[in-house]
């Protein structure tokens, strides 16, 4: 993933933050040798600290990803969010030409570059189970996951230690205040889903990070 200065998270742990988020994550196992790697679209759940953090997460046992990690435990976690499209008249303020504007896409992506680790004994597939429903469903009333043993053999629990973290919060750094002021209004006012993180996000690269003055 190429990241420019400009791209850099305004803060250090702006990245842990994002992560935590419950969303769904794209895993992607190279295996060896392999002519395509196995990518496989799961929710997940960044437990320790943006010191030292860990990914936990559950699959299906038949999941072809389990063979790629056999051959190797390198792997890698990709998450996107917070975009949106900017289109090209949003890129020109005051009597520069809209037709002239550069069309853009702004958004947040977070890449972590994992070892493997797979769990198959109970106690550490329920462990798992807790996480996950203490992270997406806090609120509800559920059983423990223990209690659906006869279910965990279908099942195959990952940690993920993360070696290694990419992270890229691509909100028009490259241009000034006023333009990305400007862009900032037409995302409040356009409102699709989507908007209203990325203004977000160009509201606090204004704040936190002043760019260069011209485009």
């Amino acid at each position: 993933m190429l990241i420019h200065s400009c791209d850099e998270p305004p803060e250090k742990d702006d990245w842990w933050h994002f992560a935590r988020r419950p969303q769904l994550g794209h895993l992607v196992a190279p295996g060896k040798q392999r002519k395509l790697p196995v990518v496989v679209p799961t929710q997940y759940v960044l437990a320790g600290t943006p010191d030292q953090p860990e990914v936990r997460l559950h699959l299906a046992k038949a999941n072809p990803v389990f063979s790629a990690l056999d051959e190797s435990p390198a792997c890698l976690l990709s998450l996107a969010g917070d975009w949106a499209f900017i289109p090209s008249s949003w890129k020109a303020i005051g009597d520069e030409d809209p037709s002239r504007g550069v069309p853009t896409t702004y958004y947040t992506a977070v890449q972590l570059l994992c070892r493997a680790e797979l769990v198959d004994d109970e106690a550490g597939k329920a462990s798992i189970l807790r996480d996950q429903l203490a992270t997406f469903e806090p609120e509800m009333d559920h059983v423990d996951p223990a209690e659906h043993a006869r279910q965990l053999p279908a099942i195959r629990g990952l940690r993920l230690t993360v070696d290694e973290v990419r992270a890229k919060f691509k909100y028009g750094g490259n241009v000034d205040e006023a333009h990305r002021s400007a862009v900032a209004e037409h995302l409040a006012a356009r409102r699709r889903p989507g908007d209203e993180a990325a203004r977000r996000q160009v509201l606090r690269s204004i704040a936190r990070r002043a760019g260069p003055s011209s485009l």
